[in-house]
């Protein structure tokens, strides 16, 4: 649930994704640096160490052997990139100078680099939000298999939705990962990851919200429930990945399947009796506020934190919350089916 709230994120990036040309990357001055920068080879006083190596990474005027190192060309930094950056961060400084706000470049701030990370700190967020969903679903497993009694004879658990949010937990991890990858360096791979397995994980999200909150138990009822929205998922991802990677389209299937999740769950907490229904209301509220960062788009504080860093941070307090629901209710339906079986 706390990265169903990503959907409205994908809604704010997607519109502002899809605008190839900004304010910034269509100022004349900044089309020249960059046409003077990969004709020279550097910007004022800096040297551009990769306009000495053609495209693939062969060192021009040597022999084929003289390559830049592996870890240079994967992450696929180049002279046009470097060019880039660096024209965009002068043209900052003298927009500064200026008493000039700072604009957007290709639809995005301009951030400081640190070592190899693009947005340093959305993606160390990103990494911890990572590392907190990675404990809820190792805590999950240890609780489920080795702290609460097992069904006798199978060694199954009592609880019927244990498989199911073993998969959440993989994809939410899966989701993550590639999150903190696309923020250290944002390219078309690396983009199509990333959306790809947030889709993934909204997708099954929904699933496990329609099968929850309905108590839907019998296989059969939830193969015929999941079955055709997993084909429409993986539908959906085949056509970003291999067709085209539409934005406008992924920000309407995104926001349409985020906020049937929302509204289930809202819906059950307030029918249900469940003891960590409050949970779910401050994961709701929680992520509401959160929103509110993305709809401000500030430009990045010092050149590192900007108002979607903040809303990563967010997500690492949301994620520990959702997951000690997710606790309790195997916890309480456990307790429950054991008392029927008496």
């Amino acid at each position: 649930m706390d990265r169903c709230w990503l959907l409205v994120i994908f809604l704010f990036g997607c519109i502002f994704g899809a605008t190839d040309a900004s304010e910034g990357d269509a100022d004349p001055l900044y089309r020249v640096c960059i046409e003077q920068c990969e004709k020279m080879g550097s910007v004022g006083d800096i040297s551009i160490q990769h306009c000495q190596f053609l495209s693939d990474g062969v060192l021009a005027d040597s022999p084929w052997y003289m390559q830049e190192p592996l870890y240079v060309q994967w992450k696929q930094w180049n002279c046009r990139s470097d060019c880039q950056y660096f024209c965009m961060m002068q043209r900052e400084k003298e927009r500064e100078a200026l008493g000039l706000r700072p604009v957007k470049y290709y639809g995005k701030w301009p951030f400081k680099r640190s070592s190899v990370l693009q947005e340093p700190v959305s993606a160390v967020l990103s990494a911890l939000t990572l590392v907190v969903q990675f404990n809820g679903w190792l805590s999950f497993f240890l609780l489920s298999y080795y702290k609460l009694p097992l069904r006798p004879h199978s060694g199954r658990t009592y609880y019927e939705y244990t498989c199911l949010w073993h998969i959440y937990g993989l994809l939410s991890m899966n989701a993550w990962f590639w999150g903190a990858i696309y923020h250290t360096r944002c390219f078309d791979l690396t983009e199509k990851l990333d959306h790809s397995s947030s889709v993934a994980l909204i997708g099954f999200a929904l699933i496990l919200a329609v099968l929850r909150t309905f108590n839907v138990k019998t296989e059969a009822s939830r193969v015929m429930i999941g079955a055709p929205l997993l084909a429409f998922l993986t539908t959906h991802i085949l056509y970003l990945n291999f067709y085209k990677l539409d934005h406008e389209l992924n920000m309407k299937v995104c926001v349409a399947m985020g906020i049937g999740q929302v509204l289930l769950w809202s819906v059950w907490a307030g029918v249900t009796r469940h003891p960590s229904r409050f949970k779910i209301w401050a994961v709701v509220i929680g992520g509401a506020m959160a929103i509110f960062l993305e709809l401000y788009d500030f430009p990045p504080y010092k050149g590192y934190v900007d108002s979607h860093a903040l809303w990563h941070a967010t997500n690492i307090p949301l994620a520990y919350l959702w997951w000690s629901f997710v606790y309790e209710d195997v916890e309480f339906r456990t307790s429950a089916i054991m008392k029927k079986a008496r």
